[in-house]
């Protein structure tokens, strides 16, 4: 019998992946299906780019909002329940969403589409881990993570490509007829809750428990991190957002098929993300996530160039180093987190991440609304070297104590 279920394993595991994976594109695909047409968005309700890009920053600031009570209620409810009504909830209201009669209903079910995606956002990580414990964790978040890659993709390229035959709703309906099929294969693929463990045992008198809150620099490296998520995501999106407008405008002039294509830069992302901990084991966390910071401003400078190649090729570095960043931020929290705050800080940083899409996206299509890219640039760079700078401070702050300060 232990020989069988050895067997099995593998087959579990990959079950339980493939279904995890296509909830990520599933949920990823609809988050971002309304960047490419957000163009369209402006035309068809008579809005500024500010005003259109509140169709991505109500989605992903309802996401950040409610992640942390979605994954207390998953505690209770059970963490299957929640991810299979986070995929089937969004993917119906992406069905709808092409219905809205007017630009606020089609807000109001962005922000209803954002609510059911934090589901899934703020609970697989830990689905995963009770379903297949620590040895094989870290394939089947390496898979859920190219999930959310591949969705994020799949949303921005199939709505942009559908949208010139089909018009925006055509486009967005597409999309969300896909991810209802990846959120059926979930339902049908994934494996019900395990049985709850046991509770871990209190400590007894006279054993000490382990540290429950930072100190002083632990606690400052984990404000920087999540500055580096807010202000990295806001700028990152704030400047995808600007994209359509920026591109199909005059003196580029592109189409909105050929102007999704540069969304194709986020394959650049997913090679630096995995090449990020090698450059942060040879440089050190720090030097590595700063070094990250300053090749996507630079990536945001060239894309200041009137000419498309070198546009191209901005967005390209800036996609490298932005996830180069994140990458490194999303592991400087889970290392600098005491043991039993992981959960808490891992959920700080997920609010900071998406509050910053949200906040920072929007409020950057009304600096592209009323000043142009170039000021758009010049904004998000500052927000990006904000960023750098907390992670240089934080390097520098005491330990609580006065403990000598350690390199990292």
């Amino acid at each position: 019998m232990v020989v069988g279920q050895a067997q099995e394993l593998p087959a579990a595991t990959r079950r339980v992946s493939a279904a995890v994976a296509a909830a990520g594109v599933s949920s990823f695909a609809l988050l971002y299906a309304p960047q490419p047409v957000l163009p369209h968005l402006a035309g068809e309700y008579r809005l500024d780019p500010g005003s259109a890009t509140l169709a991505i920053g109500v989605a992903t600031t309802a996401l950040a909002v409610t992640v942390l009570p979605l994954a207390w209620l998953a505690g209770v409810a059970g963490r299957r329940r929640v991810i299979l009504w986070s995929v089937l909830v969004s993917a119906a209201v992406g069905l709808v969403l092409p219905l809205a009669p007017s630009f606020p209903v089609l807000l109001a079910l962005r922000a209803v589409q954002g609510v059911a995606i934090a589901g899934f956002a703020g609970v697989a990580a830990a689905y995963l881990a009770d379903r297949l414990g620590t040895a094989r964790l870290p394939g089947a978040v390496g898979a859920m993570i190219a999930g959310n890659t591949v969705g994020g993709m799949l949303g921005r390229l199939g709505a942009g490509f559908a949208a010139e035959p089909l018009g925006w709703q055509g486009a967005l309906f597409a999309v969300a007829g896909v991810s209802l099929l990846c959120a059926l294969f979930t339902a049908l693929a994934l494996p019900r809750d395990p049985t709850p463990r046991p509770q871990e045992k209190a400590p007894t008198p006279g054993e000490t428990p382990g540290p429950t809150a930072p100190d002083a620099r632990t606690g400052g490296r984990l404000v920087a991190a999540y500055a580096v998520g807010a202000l990295g995501m806001g700028a990152f999106v704030a400047l995808y957002n600007a994209a359509g407008f920026r591109l199909s405008a005059p003196p580029i002039s592109l189409s909105t098929a050929a102007a999704s294509l540069v969304f194709l830069a986020y394959a650049m992302g997913t090679a630096s993300s995995a090449a990020a901990g090698r450059m942060a084991a040879r440089l050190g966390r720090t030097p590595a996530l700063l070094a990250a910071l300053l090749v996507t401003v630079a990536g945001a400078v060239m894309t200041a160039h009137p000419a498309l190649p070198l546009v191209v090729l901005g967005f390209a570095v800036l996609t490298a180093g932005f996830f180069a960043a994140h990458a490194i931020a999303n592991a400087r929290v889970a290392a600098d987190a005491p043991p039993r705050a992981r959960g808490r800080a891992a959920g700080m940083y997920t609010l900071a991440y998406y509050l910053g899409s949200g906040v920072g996206g929007t409020a950057g299509g009304v600096v592209y609304g009323h000043a142009g890219w170039t000021w758009l640039v010049v904004v998000t760079s500052a927000w990006l070297l904000l960023a750098g700078a907390a992670v240089l401070l934080s390097r520098f702050l005491p330990r609580a104590g006065g403990a000598a300060r350690v390199r990292r």
